[in-house]
């Protein structure tokens, strides 16, 4: 009885140790990323040059907001502002900012418009799916949801696949293969989909 007691006792104090870890966590994530609110809060910024509108991180998948700010920090993806934001943070700075935007609600109803480059992009698409998912909604948490995500994003991303300003191996191949149109097209689609928003305090 008092073996089952002690480890009883001993079971509680660590999920408490856990819990208060977790809610410390989340706070150090809200606190973080104020720093990115600045750019990544704000509905429709845009980057300076080339013009493009940031990407929206909420509802992100935590892990690929991981993958991707290791990627900044180490330097396998290029951009001026991120290198040095990613730079300066911890891994677990990283991993609490991630938890910050992937914890900020559901995602949100796309805009459902119709148009031929949508059209051309769904049927484009299908070989995307096997990594991001039905409609751009990836079910694995290391491949991003492109799902509501910026059409100039979106484009830009794909142009920097193309260029070797992101290094990816599986990205890399895909990318090479489409024309000027397939990439907008794609982003076409995927930017229609129900998905990501952005996030606000």
């Amino acid at each position: 009885m008092q073996k089952t007691l002690s480890i009883l006792i001993t079971l509680f104090i660590s999920s408490t140790a856990i819990t208060g870890f977790a809610a410390a966590n989340t706070d150090r994530g809200a606190m973080l990323a104020n720093t990115c609110l600045g750019c990544h809060g704000i509905d429709g910024y845009r980057n300076a040059y080339p013009s493009y509108r940031v990407p929206k991180l909420g509802g992100q998948h935590e892990q690929y907001i991981v993958v991707a700010l290791k990627g900044y920090k180490n330097k396998t993806r290029s951009h001026p502002t991120m290198l040095a934001q990613a730079g300066s943070m911890s891994d677990d700075d990283i991993k609490s900012v991630a938890a910050y935007f992937a914890g900020q609600g559901d995602l949100q109803e796309g805009s459902a418009k119709s148009g031929s480059a949508i059209s051309r992009g769904e049927k484009k698409a299908a070989v995307c799916t096997a990594c991001h998912g039905a409609a751009g909604v990836s079910m694995m948490p290391n491949w991003p949801i492109l799902a509501g995500q910026h059409t100039d994003y979106l484009i830009q991303a794909m142009s920097q696949y193309q260029n070797g300003d992101r290094s990816d191996p599986v990205m890399a191949g895909q990318a090479a293969a489409l024309s000027e149109q397939d990439i907008k097209d794609l982003a076409a689609y995927f930017a229609a989909q129900s998905g990501l928003f952005t996030s606000s305090d």
